[in-house]
Formats: C-alpha cells, sequence, structure tokens
C-alpha cells in the first residue's frame, strides 16, 4: 500500500499516476510518516499555477459544443486527480491510523483514480488534452495541511466530495440533456462511487467525534475557515436523497440546506440595533440607556428581518440565530439566506465591509472588533458614531428648512416657556402634535387640543426636555397619505433615490407596515396621485431638492436614508405635501421592504408588523399557511411578528 501511495502522490507522468494497484494491498509496512510536500508530483504541463493564471469554470448556456464540455471534463478531472493525491498522501501521513480505515480510504483511492481517467478520455472526445488548461490547487491547499486523519475526514469526504454529491447528479442530468449519453454515464457512476466515499467519512468521523456531539454540531466545529459547512453543498439543486443513502441524520441535513457562506465576494457584515435614537439620546444626555420591554423586544425578535438586507455573499451577526425550521421555510419561500454568525464569532475573517442599522456608539462598540477585517477604502468601512443630531428629529426640520418652506413646518423648542408659547399659537387655529426628538415609528407622540389638561400637557413637555433636551412642535395635520423616499448615500455625497413606500399607520401615527411596488403611484388612490404627479411635482422634489439638500446637511456619511413624508388637507379641502415629516440617517422599515421586495418575484409586497399578544394561536397558523411569510420566527418571537406578503 505503501509504495502504491507513493506512486500515486510523487510520480512525475500521469500514466504512472493513474495506474491502478491491486485491488487489495498489503499494508503490513506503513513505515514511517512523511513530511507534507509542497506540492504533489506531476508532469510538467499538469502543475498547479501559482501565478494567478485561471480558466473559469464555464456555464451551462453551452454544453452542446464540445469545447465547452471539454473545458468542463478538465477541471473535473484535476479534482478527481487531487482527490486520488490527497487520499494517497493521507496513507503516508498517518500510517498509524487503524488498518481497516486505511483500507477504506485506498479503495477509494483507486476509485478516483479511475475517474480521472474517465474524464481524461472524455474530454480527449472533445478535442482536449488533459494539460492545455491550466490547473488549481484548491483542494490541495485546503485538505493537505491536515493534522489527524480526522482533519482529512471532515475537509475531504464530507466537504468537497459531500459537495459531489450534489454537482454530479445535476451535471449527469445536463450532459443527458444535450444528448451527451456518454459523459452522463461517467458522472453517474462518479455519483455512486461518491455515496461510498462521503459513507466511509461520516463512519469514521462518528467513531472520532466528541461522544455526544450531534454530527452537525461537530462538523461545525472540525472545520476552519476558509471551509465552512456550506461548502459541502455544490453549486447545484441540493440533494438531499443522496445524503439520506450515505447516512445523514434529518438533523444534520436540514442544517445544510440552510447554511449559506461566501463563495467568492468578500461579505459585507451586517448588524440589527433598532434602538438608534435612544443611544443617541444617552450620549447627548450622559445617561446610560435603560432598555425596557419593548426596546429589547424590538432587537431580539425582528433582528431576522436584516436577512432581506444581505446579498447572498454576506454574513448578519445575531443575538438570536433562528432555527433551521424557520430558515428552511425562508429558503423554501424563495429567499436566499446569507451566512449567519452568532455573537461569539471571533473577529479575524476578511470583511468586504459593515453595515449596521445604524451608527450609534452601541453599533460602535459591537463592530469594532471587526474593524481590522475591513480593507481601507471600502465604502461599509468602519466609522465612528454619527453626532446625535442626525438621529434625532431637529435633523429633519433642518432638512426642512433647506427646501421650499411650507406653513405647516414644525419648530424646536429647549425650554418648556416658548414650547407652550407655540402650543397656544396653534390651538388658535387647530391642534398642536408634540413629538419627542428622539422617538420613533410614532411613539413619544402627545396630541394637543382645547380639551387637553393643561397640567398634562405641562408635565409631558417638562418630562420630556428633561429626558430628551429638546420637543418638537407642529400643527396637527388631517393625513391623507404617509409614504417615505429611500436613498443611499455615497462616497462623494452622492444621493441616489432608490424607490418611494407608502407607510401605513393608525389613528395616532403609529407605524402598522409598509407598502412597496414595481409602480409607487398604483398604490395611492387617484386623486392623491393626479395631486402629487401633477400639482405638487413629487419626483422633482425628491429626485432633485431632497438629494441636494441631504448632500449638504450630512458631510461625510455614507449610507442608508429615508425621508418620511405625507399628504394632508387642509380645512379649505386641498390637499398639501408635507415634504419632510422625519429625516431617517439609518435604516428604516421602509428600506427593509425594499430589500425584501427584490429579493421576491413581484418587486412588491406588503411588510406589516403585528403584536403578537393580540392574535390567536390560529390567526398565526392561519397567516402561516397563507400565501405570505413570516420574516422572524413566531415561535421564537414574544412580542412583534413581522410578515411579508407579495
Amino acid at each position: 500500500m505503501r509504495e502504491i501511495a507513493e506512486r500515486v502522490l510523487f510520480a512525475e507522468t500521469l500514466e504512472e499516476k493513474l495506474f491502478l494497484g491491486p485491488v487489495t494491498a498489503c499494508d503490513d509496512s506503513p513505515g514511517k510518516a512523511i513530511a507534507l510536500p509542497d506540492a504533489p508530483g506531476r508532469p510538467r504541463e499538469l502543475r498547479m499555477r501559482r501565478d494567478g493564471v485561471r480558466v473559469d469554470f464555464p456555464g451551462t448556456n453551452h454544453l452542446d459544443r464540445d469545447r465547452e464540455r471539454g473545458v468542463m471534463l478538465h477541471f473535473m478531472a484535476n479534482h478527481e486527480l487531487l482527490a486520488a493525491e490527497l487520499m494517497a498522501l493521507v496513507l503516508l501521513r498517518f500510517p498509524d491510523a487503524p488498518k481497516e480505515y486505511r483500507a477504506g480510504v485506498y479503495e477509494a483511492m483507486r476509485e478516483e483514480q479511475a475517474h480521472a481517467m474517465m474524464y481524461v478520455r472524455r474530454m480527449k472526445d472533445c478535442g482536449i488534452d488533459f494539460g492545455d488548461l491550466p490547473v488549481n490547487d484548491h483542494f490541495w491547499r485546503l485538505v493537505a495541511p491536515m493534522e489527524t486523519p480526522m482533519d482529512f475526514v471532515t475537509r475531504l469526504n464530507l466537504t468537497f466530495e459531500q459537495a459531489n454529491l450534489d454537482f454530479s447528479k445535476h451535471y449527469a442530468t445536463l450532459f443527458r440533456q444535450v444528448g451527451d449519453n456518454a459523459t452522463a454515464a461517467v458522472l453517474e457512476k462518479i455519483h455512486l462511487d461518491e455515496i461510498g466515499h462521503v459513507g466511509h467519512g461520516l463512519k469514521w468521523f462518528r467513531k472520532w467525534k466528541e461522544q455526544g456531539e450531534t454530527d452537525w454540531h461537530a462538523f461545525r466545529r472540525c472545520l476552519s475557515f476558509p471551509l465552512t459547512p456550506a461548502r459541502a453543498k455544490g453549486i447545484a439543486p441540493f440533494n438531499a436523497e443522496s445524503r439520506r443513502i450515505v447516512g445523514f441524520d434529518e438533523d444534520f441535513i436540514r442544517h445544510l440546506e440552510v447554511c449559506q457562506v461566501s463563495r467568492g465576494r468578500t461579505p459585507v457584515l451586517h448588524w440589527f440595533n433598532p434602538n438608534a435614537e435612544s443611544h443617541a439620546r444617552s450620549v447627548l444626555t450622559g445617561r446610560p440607556w435603560q432598555p425596557d420591554k419593548t426596546s429589547l423586544a424590538l432587537e431580539n425578535d425582528l433582528e431576522a428581518l436584516m436577512i432581506g438586507c444581505c446579498h447572498e455573499d454576506d454574513a448578519l451577526l445575531m443575538r438570536r440565530v433562528p432555527s433551521v425550521d424557520h430558515l428552511k421555510r425562508l429558503k423554501d419561500a424563495g429567499f436566499e439566506l446569507p451566512e449567519l454568525f452568532s455573537l461569539d464569532t471571533e473577529p479575524g475573517r476578511k470583511l468586504g465591509g459593515l453595515r449596521p442599522w445604524a451608527w450609534t456608539p452601541d453599533a460602535v462598540e459591537r463592530l469594532r472588533p471587526f474593524a481590522s477585517d475591513v480593507a481601507d477604502g471600502l465604502p461599509n468601512g468602519f466609522r465612528e458614531a454619527v453626532p446625535a443630531k442626525w438621529l434625532s428629529k431637529e435633523i429633519g426640520l433642518e432638512l426642512e428648512s433647506l427646501l421650499k418652506p411650507v406653513p405647516e413646518t414644525g419648530s424646536l423648542h429647549r425650554e418648556a416657556a416658548s414650547a407652550l408659547t407655540e402650543i397656544s399659537r396653534l390651538l388658535e387655529s387647530g391642534q398642536a402634535l408634540l413629538k419627542a426628538p428622539f422617538a420613533c415609528a410614532g411613539r413619544g407622540h402627545l396630541r394637543v387640543n382645547h380639551e387637553s389638561v393643561p397640567e398634562k400637557t405641562r408635565g409631558w413637555i417638562e418630562n420630556t426636555l428633561a429626558a430628551h433636551g429638546s420637543i418638537v412642535i407642529e400643527p396637527w395635520l388631517n393625513r391623507m397619505l404617509d409614504f417615505s423616499a429611500l436613498y443611499e448615500m455615497k462616497s462623494g455625497g452622492e444621493v441616489t433615490l432608490l424607490n418611494l413606500t407608502r407607510i401605513e399607520n393608525d389613528a395616532a401615527g403609529r407605524f402598522l407596515g409598509i407598502r412597496i411596488g414595481p409602480k409607487w403611484g398604483n398604490l395611492l388612490e387617484p386623486e392623491i396621485a393626479e395631486f402629487l404627479f401633477r400639482e405638487a411635482e413629487v419626483m422633482r422634489v425628491y429626485q432633485e431638492a431632497v438629494p441636494s439638500a441631504l448632500k449638504a446637511l450630512l458631510p461625510g456619511y455614507t449610507g442608508p436614508l429615508c425621508v418620511d413624508a405625507m399628504v394632508h388637507r387642509r380645512g379649505d379641502g386641498s390637499l398639501a405635501l408635507k415634504p419632510v415629516v422625519e429625516l431617517n440617517v439609518r435604516m428604516t422599515m421602509g428600506r427593509i421592504a425594499h430589500e425584501w421586495a427584490k429579493r421576491g418575484s413581484s418587486r412588491g409586497g406588503c411588510l406589516r408588523i403585528l403584536r403578537k399578544q393580540a392574535m390567536s394561536e390560529e390567526e398565526i397558523v392561519t397567516l402561516s399557511a397563507g400565501s405570505g411569510v413570516f420574516l422572524n420566527d413566531p415561535a421564537a418571537a414574544t412580542t412583534f411578528l413581522a410578515y411579508w406578503s407579495a
């Protein structure tokens, strides 16, 4: 066995490397363990390139062409040859491994040699010789540094060979569809052999893992980045049935199916910190943040909403990773999943940026350990917290002042006396709306009319001034439409309008949900649509005037922005636009809806935030079985449920 393994690993002709040894080989003299070679022996034309020259794996659009099939087979042949070389390596590096294990590796090595030969013959039929194209050393670099047979089992058998369960089955079907039955038969044979290889690895993995550990937990623990469990899936339809034949349990299969990791693009790391305004207020007032039950529920219940903001290759840092069942429901609904990091994830992995809900002190503290993982100059680099004012309603007033003034513009007050004077003025012709500057989603509001108790109003003003440092006072308006304009500000101050959404609020202005669609005007009543597009010139306002003002107002900022606005009806019956109700220098539920809609098939839908306590179990079950999907897990949520319907 040692002699044959040495030939497979070190021979410098393809004929020698692929010459099959006997079906069984004597293993009585395994010899001493060898040191790790830099690379396997190979003929010059098949030496692995280290100069960056590579050939992209061909797509599936032109498999009816001989050359395209030949290029694909060239990749496959190299992978099979690498697998045989790595199996030879494990026999030579670990002579003291159990003989039964070594016999299984030897058998698999012979099959990998045979696979390589089959591919070589088929690519020659397509007009390509082995070595006509550059070959890679990806498998070698990631598997060869193994320190134990367990490392080998985990890295090659349970990762790369398991991924081939998807790949070989899928591509066999594709080759048959283009009439290449010979190659399809090769892939089907390889698929059956891979089931045996993975099964052999799983058998020994279970013998060597820690007692009491689940297969999934042990697999995750034993892999070191850049290898992750997600690499055990091929870039092809997930083949659960072949994994069942191998012997994987359902828990392992379910976890693997929803597991995701970047396959090339460096991931941006996202973080959900919805209590941004409260943290900004604590900085301004110098008082530590004391979260209430609702604030904690927002963080814990709704963080899964950020999944929609992540590209497939991104990562999301989570307080509680959702259950595998919930992730499967999202995947089955057609949404791609990012890689999910738990709070105990250690820094040290290369990142393409950091993207919290808002750049507040709590986000800075949480993400600072990852700052050095982000290369300089990236648009989503680490930054310190934005000024507290940018997360207050004061910044909205400043934006409004830069636009064409409207009579309904509010005012900021830092003293009770001036606030009471302004309220008295507004009560002469209507009602007043008082807002705490660091509140959001309609919380922290007080409506004042002639029936309001003066002592209660004064008490609210004094308490809010003590907690927030100021208050905003506006006339109470007859709302006809609440909407928001979603923006992204890039480096250099470029501001891009992404979409307009319709906001659904209750009578008190508290947030209920978001409607979004490919054509915003279709979400509006005809009267309001005609007013906005003709009289109010809504697109000019939000495509030209607002971006220009934002650029001047927020120097140095990059990231998401949202301008909330409204259409109201004046006393004379006419409609009017209040172009700025609030400016949110952060993510918003509108942006969340926009991102989920991008990942759906209809490019539109409705995001609703529901109170779990107000719903019966029957109502939750009915919604779960409907055409929509809960974006967070109803079983784990305590207070809030997020429901998306197209």
